[in-house]
């Protein structure tokens, strides 16, 4: 295994989060929740100070020289995020309030003009909420039918299942690249690729990838991809749609307001064009700003490192806590991200939660918003840690030292 230092600088980038030097319960601060929301770095929050301190504004059509300066700042960070993406052109890349918030965008937009009686979508059994709910609620509106692919025992998508899904009624795939329960990084070109062969566009969900993996969304070659700034490093309330040019100038506007028009009557509206046209009322100026911030911290460690990094801790983790007697892994796929669920014989997963975290560890259990996989796995939740390329081997150590600590004390 490869030391830290080879891979990063650990010392200077865990100097770089405030929160890291706190302590919890008297102790030491060791935070493995970065699947709920990473911590920031100083340079995120100090960007987004400077922003409501100097150059408060709101943007667009304002000449006075604090709007053009906003204005610039968070037309300047649509840009950054292009280019963190590839994305083709920066109208393709639209702010929105995070993840769910785009993919309810494209539901209803994506639905409302395109969906009919008995057309299909396709999801996995691995699926958020946020990636399930919006297109059951679109699919019963428009008499539309919600097929899922299964999953194997090891938490991997199954891809013969899927391409018998897969018929003239599919109007869209939409999938998960990093299950945020089981780590699975999901086969998403093999997607795509079998998807559009078959007519059907294609939404990735990069909640829990985009932290931790570079996306190239032309690479990709998916319709769309969606992701949140508060799990890189970024402030919450803010993330991203992706969309192709052409899909995105098709869609009819989702929320009707400032921005998103070009002109009113009372008679009629015509609408803006990308990416104000998707963009409705005073967004999260602030967010953009901060997140495109995010975007800069992480390219600068290197998002290959960062992964690299990432990996030699789940490998260290998963080793560890398959030493301990009654720990069951729930996601053991071939290909995985740094997502580590588990359950112990005997316990609850809360009960394991509520005592590492005395002990400084803060960990996350529950269904993880993944109800449909729990009922797959027929468990009513797992804990889970989740790593991110501040943390450190010495603070495995430390969760597993808890953990077995909880555990003697549970059984």
């Amino acid at each position: 295994m490869a030391t830290e230092t080879e891979i990063i600088d650990l010392q200077k980038i865990r100097s770089d989060f405030p929160i890291l030097s706190r302590e919890v319960n008297g102790k030491p601060l060791v935070y493995f929740d970065n699947g709920a929301s990473s911590q920031k770095p100083q340079q995120v929050i100090d960007v987004i100070s400077h922003y409501y301190e100097y150059e408060h504004s709101n943007i667009h059509r304002g000449i006075h020289t604090l709007s053009q300066e906003a204005t610039n700042a968070y037309e300047d960070a649509r840009k950054t995020l292009q280019h963190f993406i590839n994305a083709k052109h920066d109208h393709e890349v639209i702010f929105t309030a995070g993840t769910t918030g785009s993919i309810n965008l494209v539901a209803s937009s994506f639905g409302k003009k395109y969906l009919k009686e008995g057309d299909e979508i396709i999801i996995s059994t691995m699926e958020h909420h946020s990636n399930i709910v919006p297109w059951q609620m679109i699919c019963e509106e428009k008499g539309a039918i919600l097929k899922v692919v299964p999953i194997n025992d090891d938490g991997e998508f199954l891809m013969e299942e899927f391409n018998d899904l897969l018929s003239d009624k599919t109007k869209l795939v939409a999938v998960t690249h990093v299950s945020n329960t089981l780590g699975t990084i999901n086969p998403v070109k093999e997607i795509i690729e079998k998807s559009h062969a078959n007519g059907a566009l294609v939404l990735i969900d990069g909640a829990q990838s985009i932290p931790h993996t570079k996306v190239d969304v032309q690479e990709l070659d998916c319709d769309f991809y969606v992701f949140s700034g508060h799990k890189m490093c970024g402030p919450t309330g803010v993330g991203i749609l992706y969309g192709k040019e052409d899909i995105l100038n098709n869609l009819p506007p989702y929320q009707g307001g400032g921005d998103m028009i070009k002109t009113v009557t009372f008679e009629k509206t015509t609408y803006n064009s990308l990416p104000h046209k998707l963009e409705a009322g005073t967004p999260n100026i602030a967010g953009g700003i901060g997140l495109a911030a995010a975007a800069k911290y992480m390219n600068e460690i290197g998002i290959d490192k960062i992964e690299a990094y990432e990996h030699e801790l789940l490998i260290y983790a998963t080793q560890q806590i398959k030493q301990i007697d009654g720990v069951r892994i729930i996601g053991e796929a071939e290909n995985k991200a740094s997502v580590l669920s588990f359950l112990v014989d005997g316990t609850h997963p809360s009960d394991i939660g509520m005592i590492v975290d005395k002990l400084g560890v803060a960990i996350r259990t529950g269904h993880h918003c993944t109800e449909p996989l729990m009922d797959r796995f027929g468990i009513p939740g797992t804990a889970r840690a989740s790593f991110a390329f501040y943390n450190t081997i010495e603070e495995v150590d430390i969760f597993i030292t808890a953990l077995k600590r909880a555990i003697k004390m549970l059984l």
